[in-house]
This record gives C-alpha cells, structure tokens and sequence, in this order.
C-alpha cells in the first residue's frame, strides 16, 4: 500500500498505536536488562540476556559492540521496534553511563516518553538527576520504576518522599511491593486491590510465573506483608498520591511501580502501563514552533548516526524519527538542509544489531536509513511539505586528546575513521592550520568517549593511533575577529570544529575568567545545551 492509499484517518489511527520512549538512568540501574526484559514479555525474542561479561551468560540484545559486552555497560543506544496488545513500540536503549550524556540527550529528542530506572539500594544518583532535569527541560512525562526491588535496599516510602523533594515530580504509585526490599513476594495493584504474586522458579533468562490473587486471598498467602503493603497504600491515599493522567502528561506527576528486571518481575505490568498511559505520536514542532500534524505528508528528524553494526557491510545507518505522514522505501524524500533530494532505496527496521528491510513506517517509528553519508544528527528530512525541526544541540566538551596515526602507511583509513567518528557525534572533531590534518583534536564529554574512539580506529578502521592528552578542561565559541587577540594568551588555543565553529579552549576557568577580565570586548560564548 503507498502512501497515496492511507487516508488521513489510517494515519491518524498508526499513530495512536505508537509508543516511542526510552530506558534510562544511572550506570548499572539495569537499563539494558530492562529493556531486554520487556522484549522477552513482548514475544519479540525467546530468551533474554545479561550484560555481565562472564562466560556462560548470554549478551543483550540491545548491547552489541564488543565493549559493551565485555564490560556490562551500554555505550551506544539501540533501536528495539516490536508489538503489544494493539501497540507498536519503538523502544530506544540508552547509554547509561555520564560520559556518554550526549547519546542519551540525542535519543531523548525523539522519543514521546521514558522510562526511569531508580535502584533501589541506591535511590536518586548523579547522573538520574540530570536525566529528570533534561526531561523536564523537553517536557517528556516520565514513568518511574524501582527497580532490583529483589535485593536489599532502601524503605518505599522513603524512596517516594526522595523522588517528590529532590525532583518536584509528585510520585503516584501503581503497584506497592509486598515485602520490604530483598524479600520481593509480589505488588499491590493500587486500582484494583489484587495481589499479583511472582514465582523465582525459572526467572530471569525465562518469563517468570505470576498468578493473580484477591486481597482476602492475599491476607492468607502474605499475612503481615500484605497487610504492611495496604497500611503504606493508604498512607499514599491520604496524601492524594494517586495517578492523574492529566498531570502526567504535564509532567508535574510521575506513575511509579516496582520490579526487577533481572528477575523479571514487574515487567508486564510495565508493557501495559505503557500501552494505557505512556503518550502516542502527536503533532511536533517544528523549528519555528508549528506543530506538524501527523497526517501530514511525510517528515522526520536523524537523531543518530551510527557506523560499524556488521563487520560484513562497510556501511552506516542514519536513524530517523518518523514526525508524519507514511514513510515509504524507494520514496525520494527533499534534505531540509541543502535542499536537495535524498534517495531511500536502503531503508530498516533495527532490533539491535539485527536489521530487517522496512517497506513502510509511521508516524512514531524509528527506520534506519543505509549509506545516509548527507545525514548529520539534527537534519530534518519530508516529502511535498517543507519542514524543519529544531536542530539537536551538541555539549561542551570538558577532555582533549591530540590523535594520531602510529603508521604512516594507514594515514588513509586514520582520516576516513576520523571523518565517520566524527561524522556520527561520537567525538567532536577540532583541527587548526598550525596542527594539520595528521595531529587533529578530540574533544569529548567524558573520557571513555576516548577509550570507544580508539577501539573503533584499531579495530573497525583498522588504522592504529596514539592519544596525547591536552591540558585544557572549557571551551568556548568566539569569533574570526577575537582570534589574534586570544592567540597571544598563553594556556589558550583556538580550532575550528567541523560543524564552522570557532572554539576557544582553556586550561581551567581561572584562565578564562582571566581573559574575560583583561579582554572583556573577546567574544567568549558557553556552548549551552537548549
């Protein structure tokens, strides 16, 4: 069926099926196992992994560079695209880990929701905060689940009082763990009042055994759990903290449940919060702030480049966020930035490293484009209708290494392995007329950036490099005009950035706050994420 076939209602109605939203937290709150959880509930693949570098134990499916598998961490985001009940998900694994915030920032541009994951040991960490923060700055409603609820941890209540002080979000519970954390028997369904028992025998690589049972049934099975777990659920209905969808959506109030992924409890209660809860694809704005509706013609954004998923096909994935219309394999769509027109013959949906040609996407969708070397993060792309959405800022970066090829004889591969880390935002790429092309700079959010950036050269580009490391920490952009005058500061150096920006580097912020105070006409403008 092409696109001239769905009418406005068709569109209109594969949009509603949508649920586009990401996993995130902090490090090592169980991000990929969740989301291999979900996929295993889902049918969408029959037995689920872990990501904990021993032998014997199968690696997710979301994690699929080397060392992601090697170290039990998420380091690139992954596209999982499969059905439940009526919905269609599109679920985007994040890396979880500070130094690759720029990845999860990017990812969070082009989902409708998302989904975080607080440790229950540990409560609200550094880098879930951050996460709140830049959720709240794009006004994406958050679900909230506690999860290793299996292991102990800290007290429920106490966790909710921690969410709602630190985060102004009111947390309204769904279910209530019966037993204290490290002793999970089962929830507390707050709507109904049923028990929902789960069952270790084969949890984890397997679906784990539930059964459903009433509250006088419950008083049996759990006796003081049980009704230790009422006596808390009243405490929150005595508070009002009860969930209004209204609200949620507002991002004033967030709907929390407890689990654990690794064990798979709780995840199916979590499918069908995001089925009944979790918004559809909607209408988005565009650059000037028109919403495009999403039975408009044809449009979407790239929120990530990727290179180096099949060793076999030297290629890269361009992954597009579909905004409206039918997006269709073979359509010639229009580049918003240069106007010209960009071919789709090689389009796919992407289950981790897994690729399957997609003929058609809606609204909602995530497609992976193929050999998409026009595409940069950011770039808009649609059909008939011109449009544009908003451009996807990059971060300051705070580490500087000086790279270089260690043979000469592989200086090809060395600048095409540079072109495509930098092509895709893995790194940011600086260069000056006074280091060359053979000596260009790495800047970079956090410094396993750079540890990624030399495993890829050495083993994907097959080009061998040494990293030196430079002594500065800020960096500003300035102008063509301030540059002789910041030339001749000392612990200072200007490069340009791939993208034309001017960064003017410092050792510290004394240094800055220095030639600011002797030169305060120099333009020196922070790189702020909006």
């Amino acid at each position: 069926m092409t696109s001239g076939q769905y009418s406005d209602k068709d569109m209109r109605t594969e949009a509603a099926r949508r649920r586009t939203f990401a996993v995130i937290s902090h490090p090592d709150a169980g991000k990929s196992t969740t989301t291999e959880a979900l996929a295993l509930h889902a049918r969408a693949i029959g037995k689920a992994g872990a990501t904990h570098g021993k032998a014997g134990r199968r690696a997710t499916v979301s994690d699929w560079m080397k060392m992601e598998q090697d170290r039990g961490i998420s380091i690139s985001s992954a596209a999982l695209q499969f059905e439940y009940r009526d919905a269609v998900f599109n679920l985007v694994d994040t890396p979880g880990h500070a130094d690759f915030s720029e990845d999860t920032y990017r990812v969070l541009s082009a989902v409708d929701c998302a989904v975080m994951l607080i440790d229950a040991a540990k409560g609200l960490e550094a880098q879930t905060m951050k996460l709140f923060e830049v959720c709240a700055h794009r006004n994406i409603p958050i679900i909230t689940v506690v999860n290793k609820w299996d292991r102990a941890g800290l007290d429920a209540l106490e966790l909710m009082d921690e969410v709602q002080e630190r985060t102004g979000l009111l947390p309204t519970p769904l279910t209530w763990p019966v037993g204290q954390s490290g002793d999970f028997r089962g929830v507390l369904d707050r709507l109904t009042g049923d028990y929902t028992k789960y069952d270790r025998a084969g949890a984890g690589a397997a679906i784990a055994g539930e059964e459903t049972y009433s509250a006088d049934k419950a008083i049996d099975l759990e006796g003081d759990a049980w009704e230790t777990a009422v006596d808390e659920s009243d405490l929150l209905d005595m508070e009002d903290q009860n969930h209004d969808q209204e609200t949620f959506l507002a991002g004033k109030s967030t709907p929390v449940m407890f689990a654990s992924a690794v064990l798979n409890f709780g995840i199916h209660k979590l499918l069908d919060m995001l089925v009944d809860l979790a918004p559809a694809a909607e209408a988005r704005l565009d650059k000037n702030d028109v919403p495009r509706p999403v039975d408009d013609p044809f449009s979407g954004f790239v929120f990530k480049v990727q290179a180096g998923m099949d060793s076999n096909h030297r290629d890269r994935l361009a992954y597009i966020r579909v905004c409206s219309g039918v997006f269709e394999r073979g359509s010639v769509l229009t580049h918003a930035a240069t106007g010209k027109p960009f071919a789709t013959k090689y389009a796919q949906q992407v289950f981790g490293r897994d690729r399957d040609v997609v003929d058609e996407a809606f609204p909602g969708d995530v497609v992976g484009l193929v050999n998409a070397s026009a595409l940069r993060v950011g770039d808009s792309l649609y059909l008939d209708k011109k449009v544009e959405f908003p451009g996807i800022p990059t971060f300051s970066p705070e580490h500087f290494m000086v790279i270089r090829a260690k043979d000469s004889s592989k200086y090809k591969q060395f600048r095409r392995g540079i072109e495509q880390l930098d092509h895709e935002g893995v790194i940011q790429v600086l260069r000056s007329d006074l280091r060359g092309d053979q000596a260009p700079v790495l800047g970079a959010v956090g410094p396993m950036q750079f540890e990624v950036a030399e495993d890829r050269m050495n083993n994907e580009f097959h080009a061998p490099c040494a990293l030196e490391r430079l002594n500065f920490s800020l960096a500003r952009r300035t102008t063509p005009e301030c540059v002789p005058t910041l030339a001749r500061e000392r612990s200072v150096e200007v490069l340009h950035r791939s993208d034309g920006e001017l960064l003017a580097l410092f050792s510290d912020r004394w240094r800055l706050q220095g030639v600011q105070k002797n030169h305060p006409d120099v333009v020196l403008e922070p790189l702020v994420v909006s």
